[in-house]
């Protein structure tokens, strides 16, 4: 397990990809925007992102309505 920050809170996980972090936190990637470290990252990047141990992360939902 490593602790990352996610939404500036603290949470302990096991993956050490974005795919399968998002799996574990039930998150919809399709629907996902993510800032990985203050850097912005366009979906053909998140496959190459390894997360370490303190890395933060912002995670912003895509919803459409009227």
């Amino acid at each position: 397990m490593m602790k990352l920050f996610i939404n500036g809170e603290e949470k302990s996980v096991a993956s050490e990809r974005l795919g399968p972090l998002f799996s574990e936190l039930g998150l919809p990637a399709a629907l996902l925007l993510v800032e990985h470290n203050g850097q912005a990252l366009h979906r053909s990047e998140w496959p190459a992102i390894k997360l370490a141990e303190g890395d933060r992360l912002e995670l912003l939902s895509v919803a459409a309505g009227g």
